[in-house]
């Protein structure tokens, strides 16, 4: 299912051409919030928002902490568009339709993506409220052929085999936490490795135990492919994990996670994570040469 679906450079265009006809914000930054991460949007001024119902092409997010909008704006200087609600394998959505906005973005003429997620904690030093800064991913699904870019290549947004290596751009990462000392909340952030799986359940002890041996630090259930995409079209991305919840490791711990609790530490963080990613745009060197549907 997940690879078989095609969609055209033309569809993507048409969903580009329609969002550019309905504002006026020339998008430099686009932003992918996570689940209870959709406060992110808030933050821009002189707001043009659209429901994903209204826009041609686009997928529906029916998870609850998913707004479902898509919002343009301004923050600090640069115009950004954010996505309150991202699309999920798990949901019954190709992946294909899951980074579907993501090709739009760099029609748009979009240079830097960044996504957040909720994710839990593999790693002993990471506990629920901390914020890990992505350094680099293991995409599961795509190691069994479950990936964005299979089928036909469309070299008008990138190679047939893209470098996956250094994807999170060092820049940023490094920006980043020059951040964190300064709002003086380095103590809750760490570089680390995000893995992604299917979902919609959350792992087996088993699944924890291998995910830990093989070095991951954080696992959720998106980002991955999305990541991935705007690498093939030659965006910067900067990815930050929300870290919701321990994952269990132990058959004697008798604690499980739902998605309300992830929620509710999303709800508490936010401020913070509002603070970082505000601070990281605002210093964010941007090519002002903007011409949109450059490819």
């Amino acid at each position: 299912m997940h690879s078989k679906e095609q969609i055209s450079h033309d569809e993507y265009q048409k969903t580009a051409d329609w969002l550019m006809s309905q504002t006026k914000h020339r998008p430099q930054v686009a932003i992918i919030c996570g689940s209870g991460l959709g406060m992110l949007a808030d933050t821009l001024k002189c707001q043009d928002s659209f429901a994903y119902s209204d826009i041609p092409g686009f997928p529906q997010s029916t998870v609850q902490g998913h707004a479902g909008r898509l919002v343009f704006g301004e923050l600090k200087g640069k115009t950004c568009v954010c996505m309150q609600g991202r699309f999920h394998m798990y949901e019954g959505h190709s992946l294909c339709k899951t980074t579907f906005p993501v090709r739009v973005f760099k029609l748009l003429g979009v240079e830097t993506l960044i996504v957040t997620n909720a994710a839990g904690s593999l790693a002993d030093g990471l506990q629920p409220g901390d914020i890990m800064i992505i350094k680099d991913h293991v995409n599961f699904p795509g190691l069994v052929g479950l990936n964005p870019l299979c089928g036909p290549n469309d070299d008008k947004f990138g190679p047939r085999f893209p470098a996956m290596s250094g994807c999170y751009d060092k820049g940023l990462r490094s920006i980043a936490m020059e951040i964190t000392k300064q709002l003086g909340v380095a103590n809750l952030v760490q570089e680390g490795v995000y893995a992604m799986v299917g979902g919609p359940n959350f792992e087996s002890i088993a699944e924890a135990r291998l995910l830990h041996r093989l070095g991951v630090d954080a696992v959720g259930m998106s980002t991955a492919p999305e990541v991935v995409v705007a690498t093939h079209c030659g965006l910067r991305v900067f990815g930050l994990s929300l870290i919701t919840n321990k994952v269990v490791k132990s058959y004697e711990d008798s604690e499980s996670v739902n998605h309300e609790g992830v929620l509710e530490v999303g709800r508490l963080r936010s401020h913070t994570v509002q603070q970082l990613v505000t601070e990281l745009i605002s210093r964010m060197e941007i090519n002002n040469n903007n011409t949109n549907n450059a490819v």
